[in-house]
């Protein structure tokens, strides 16, 4: 048992480091939010992901697992956005394959990573499709701000044709119809009522 615990503990610090890691569209987007890294995305790619998967009535475990993952393997990569991907080669699955084949219940976790590469399946779809959805969100976040350039990119309209499933084509439009601080002054909270 301490062996399948020292190798779990490596891969969860091995994951701590993804709070360390920025992501890389700040050079594109020229913004300094040193609170955009990939642990950061990583938490709410999951959270939207198994919304989509219950709205969707697919597997939300399966879901789950896809966008907690989704980008495990940048902690030895680092985040490359579209214009770096032109000219660097990664090598995406050898990382996960090395990073996921020492733990112990490997087995499920290469083929949940196979399964969402290969985009084939609704639940594969449903975790790329809330990938999407969190750059919808932080674009909308960043262009609100007055960052020109992310009102550029939401214009361009780029993630939301690579949108894969009706419910996230749905949310997307929904968070294009809300400023992102409606949750707190759209929902009847408000700061001077206290429980």
């Amino acid at each position: 048992m301490s062996k399948k615990l020292t190798k779990i503990t490596h891969f969860l610090y091995e994951l701590g480091t993804l709070r360390k890691t920025a992501r890389s569209h700040r050079q594109t987007l020229l913004t300094n939010d040193l609170s955009d890294n990939i642990a950061s995305h990583s938490y709410r790619v999951t959270a939207i992901g198994w919304f989509l998967a219950k709205l969707e009535k697919a597997d939300p475990y399966k879901v789950l697992l896809m966008c907690l993952f989704h980008d495990s393997g940048e902690t030895r990569t680092g985040d490359q956005n579209w214009v770096h991907k032109k000219y660097i080669q990664t090598y995406d699955q050898d990382v996960v394959r090395d990073q996921l084949s020492v733990l112990p219940m490997s087995a499920e976790l290469l083929l949940i990573n196979s399964e969402y590469e290969d985009r084939k399946s609704l639940e594969s779809k449903l975790a790329k499709d809330a990938d999407f959805l969190d750059q919808i969100l932080l674009l909308k976040e960043y262009a609100w701000q007055g960052n020109q350039e992310a009102a550029l990119w939401l214009k361009d309209n780029e993630q939301f044709k690579r949108l894969h499933t009706k419910s996230a084509r749905a949310m997307a439009t929904e968070i294009m119809s809300q400023k992102p601080s409606d949750w707190w002054g759209k929902t009847g909270w408000t700061a001077d009522r206290r429980s």
